[in-house]
């Protein structure tokens, strides 16, 4: 009311602000004028283009539109300067080999650098807690990845709500996993029914193998246990690399791996793929049949990365930022350079992605609760 009625008395006073209100009233008196036959005298809508010749109101109207005018011009200047991207993971390993290549064409498109930094811990929880509590200015943005989504269920409380804190800005990549063996050690097994058959013969003694408590190997495994009605003993480690390690050595003899870790090895023949988890065959592998094919229809498990804002960053960076991750993935070089690190472009609009986390967060959160798994 008092920005109006000085607006008011600083029109009577000033001839050019009278001006700038005489161009303003004949706007919206063509509006005036459109609404009078088009709506009628009687209807809402010709109430409120009529209140717009109002100097008060109109002023209060253009008060109200100030920040959204200031939020598009922040948009449309923005980026300015560098961009720091999260990687909650070691440098190395999947998440980040998969970001740096598409954060490093991403740059070219925003001309400002994208700078990695890798913050690893607790399955990603420590980086993902600095990314919540970063100013959401479009500045500072966090690679989601699948067990970092499910932080919250394998250890109870964490720093941050993954749907409160954050928005997301698109999917990036798929990282599908394989079920290998170690052909010395289990020779005879060449197939998803042939390991559940050993499993079964040995009474659940049988080891195997995961980068860790909780995850995504070690889930997608207890899934399909509970499914094919067979046990295997858990044996985690701190790590893929590790686990590998003791796979390849004998000290374990069976590995759901994400395909990145394990393809070098499945090249060299020292690992033998028996199983897919995604739907569908991958191009890499071309002759490994999936899960789903070997007696358990519908059955699809892929692990995934994600690009997220702090929650409250302007919708449109989030916007240009999703187009410019769009654009990098729809290059035919970094398609080629995911596919060669055992990831595959996957581009998901922001809307998609906040739809596929929910429901991985409840399917995965049902298999971590199923089979008491916790990390706490």
């Amino acid at each position: 009311v008092r920005a109006a009625v000085a607006a008011g008395a600083f029109r009577r006073k000033n001839r050019a602000t009278q001006n700038q209100w005489r161009t303003l009233n004949i706007a919206f008196s063509g509006s005036y004028a459109f609404a009078l036959p088009y709506y009628g005298k009687d209807t809402m809508a010709f109430t409120f283009f009529k209140s717009l010749r109002n100097p008060a109101r109109l002023a209060l109207l253009t008060l109200a539109a100030c920040p959204l005018l200031a939020g598009a011009a922040f948009a449309q200047d923005w980026p300015t300067k560098p961009i720091t991207l999260i990687v909650p993971f070691p440098p190395g390993g999947p998440t980040d080999v998969a970001t740096r290549i598409v954060a490093q064409k991403m740059a070219l498109g925003l001309k400002q650098p994208v700078l990695i930094d890798n913050r690893s811990g607790a399955s990603g929880t420590l980086g993902a807690g600095i990314a919540a509590k970063a100013a959401p200015d479009g500045y500072t943005f966090v690679m989601l990845a699948t067990p970092t989504l499910l932080a919250g269920h394998l250890y109870g409380l964490t720093s941050y709500d993954i749907f409160k804190n954050f928005t997301p800005v698109g999917t990036v990549y798929d990282l599908p996993i394989v079920l290998v063996v170690n052909p010395k050690i289990l020779p005879e097994v060449t197939g998803l029914q042939q390991l559940i058959e050993k499993a079964k013969a040995e009474n659940g003694k049988l080891n195997y193998t995961t980068a860790g408590v909780g995850s995504f190997g070690h889930l997608t495994t207890e899934q399909l246990k509970n499914i094919g009605k067979f046990d295997m003993q858990h044996v985690p480690y701190r790590g893929s690399a590790p686990a590998v390690t003791d796979l390849i050595g004998g000290q374990v003899p069976v590995m759901f791996s994400d395909l990145v870790a394990v393809i070098p090895h499945i090249r060299s023949g020292t690992l033998r793929p028996i199983a897919v988890g995604s739907g569908t065959r991958l191009s890499l592998l071309p002759d490994v049949k999936t899960v789903a094919e070997q007696g358990f229809p519908g059955f699809d498990a892929t692990s995934w990365g994600a690009l997220l804002a702090p929650a409250g960053t302007p919708k449109a960076v989030i916007e240009r930022m999703s187009a410019a991750l769009k654009a990098a993935l729809d290059d035919k070089q970094v398609a080629e350079k995911l596919e060669g690190v055992g990831s595959f472009s996957a581009y998901r609009t922001p809307e998609k992605t906040a739809e596929r986390m929910r429901q991985d967060y409840e399917r995965w959160g049902q298999v971590i609760r199923d089979n008491h798994i916790t990390n706490q």
